[in-house]
């Protein structure tokens, strides 16, 4: 049977759930609010230079691949990948770290900082590889959030005791060296939680960092979104940009189209990838499964203050990904999570895809992204926002032994009033809710609306979680959902 399916949002998410839904024959069309595609996945060009404006790094490539994949496509028809080597440094206080592009290499440098630290390094990944084959194979394909049962097979059961431990538990019982245990947990932040409250099976996530390693899409992480695009539009998806959604139309309790631009579009079945919690804002009050009280109790990932600087020099002791962990790991994830303000020594991000993509600047200069978590929701102004691009540019300068201030061509600034006001995101996040223990699989938002027929979600507040694997796992798992209620009917 098919169906004329309105989507709304452009995202990894949307995008995915519109491939498959006009694979499967039906009439769909995506509304996209701003003026390009890819929801949180946008692209700033400017003067020569090329930055990605959301995600920036490319881990685990079978993801992609697989979605590539169930359409006849690779992503080599697309978009060409890059290994990064290395693929990325950590600086602290009196030391740098560099992870290499492969275990051997990352072992060794453990070892230098930890005798004996290889040797354990080698059995965790072990560990972390198992667990990362039953979360993709087993459990993240398999699991639409419906029942608690989706998480009971017998590798799991074997593992039961990982999911009341955490990533800060496993790490610690292994590694005693903090800048080893820092560099164990940084994988987690994509996630969204702290390490102290994420299970310990996430470690799967160690695995996609040293085990798949990190790669880089020629062109940038934008690519992607172009190659979804066109694969979309080949199978039929019609794109409005430039088309907010004011309104989800509800008729005897069914969803019956949208509203964009005082127009209603009339639909069998509607499909938001939009933020969840705006998506229900588009219902009526009595349609809507989650009142106020229920987001604002959950934990939600980060937001990010986000700084775009073209330079007009090459930057010299620096790789494509840079993290700046010359602080106190603990007490900024506590002034993100447990008393929300904004950091006093904050860890920051730097990536620099020009130093190994030249097209993303040109000759004889850099493009410098920098990304600084803070909690969601937080006061954000000019003036602090000032006040921690300082903070960074002299750190950054310190710990790379070069002066950048200088050589500022421009600067562009994205924050929580940003994420609010150009994805409507709930309180500015930029990563979507937490994946702590209370917060996974069946216990995250649904996909299907249990108060309206015909409605459904997508996204990284739903299932599986934050970050661009699991979105495009998400449009899946969407799709898959409104395929088999059609099938019963």
């Amino acid at each position: 049977m098919k169906k004329t399916i309105q989507i709304i949002g452009s995202g990894f998410s949307s995008l995915s759930a519109a491939c498959y839904l006009a694979q499967a024959g039906h009439t769909v069309s995506i509304y996209e609010k701003n003026s390009t595609v890819g929801g949180r996945a946008r692209q700033l060009k400017k003067k020569g230079f090329t930055f990605d404006i959301g995600p920036s790094w490319y881990w685990m490539p079978d993801v992609f691949d697989r979605f590539f994949a169930d359409f006849g496509k690779k992503t080599s028809d697309y978009y060409h990948i890059d290994k990064l080597e290395p693929a990325y440094k950590i600086f602290f206080d009196d030391e740098i770290i560099t992870i290499g592009d492969s275990m051997d290499k990352i072992c060794a440098e453990f070892e230098r900082i930890e005798k004996g630290s290889g040797i354990k390094l080698k059995k965790f990944i072990d560990k972390a590889q198992s667990n990362y084959g039953i979360a993709v194979d087993k459990i993240l394909y398999n699991a639409p959030g419906i029942s608690p049962l989706e998480l009971v097979t017998k590798d799991t059961v074997k593992r039961l005791d990982q999911f009341f431990k955490t990533i800060s538990q496993e790490v610690r019982k292994n590694f005693s060296n903090p800048k080893l245990i820092s560099t164990l947990e940084f994988p987690s932040l994509f996630l969204g939680a702290k390490p102290s409250k994420t299970p310990s099976f996430f470690s799967f996530m160690n695995y996609a960092d040293f085990g798949l390693g990190t790669w880089h899409p020629r062109g940038g992480m934008y690519e992607i979104i172009k190659a979804m695009e066109a694969l979309a539009i080949e199978l039929g998806v019609k794109i409005h940009t430039n088309h907010p959604v004011d309104k989800i139309v509800v008729d005897a309790n069914t969803a019956s189209g949208i509203v964009t631009k005082d127009v209603f579009i009339e639909s069998d079945i509607v499909l938001s990838g939009a933020d969840y919690h705006h998506s229900e804002t588009l219902l009526d009050k009595k349609h809507r499964q989650h009142s106020e009280a229920y987001w604002n109790k959950k934990v939600f990932a980060p937001s990010s203050l986000l700084f775009y600087i073209g330079l007009d020099k090459k930057l010299k002791n620096t790789e494509h990904h840079n993290l700046f962990f010359d602080a106190d790991f603990e007490k900024h994830a506590e002034e993100i999570y447990d008393e929300p303000k904004w950091p006093s020594h904050p860890l920051f991000y730097a990536n620099v895809p020009s130093k190994t993509d030249p097209s993303m600047a040109p000759d004889g200069h850099e493009a410098l992204f920098i990304l600084m978590p803070i909690a969601p929701n937080i006061e954000d102004t000019p003036e602090l926002r000032n006040h921690y691009l300082k903070k960074i540019i002299e750190r950054f300068e310190a710990k790379t032994e070069q002066s950048i201030q200088n050589n500022i061509i421009f600067k562009d600034s994205f924050c929580v009033e940003d994420f609010k006001s150009e994805y409507n995101s709930y309180k500015g996040n930029a990563y979507g809710m937490a994946m702590t223990l209370l917060q996974t699989a069946f216990l995250r938002p649904k996909l299907k609306s249990n108060k309206v027929k015909n409605l459904y979600f997508t996204g990284q507040l739903t299932v599986p979680g934050p970050g661009v694997p699991p979105s495009l796992i998400s449009g899946k798992l969407t799709s898959e959902l409104i395929q088999k209620m059609l099938d019963k009917c």
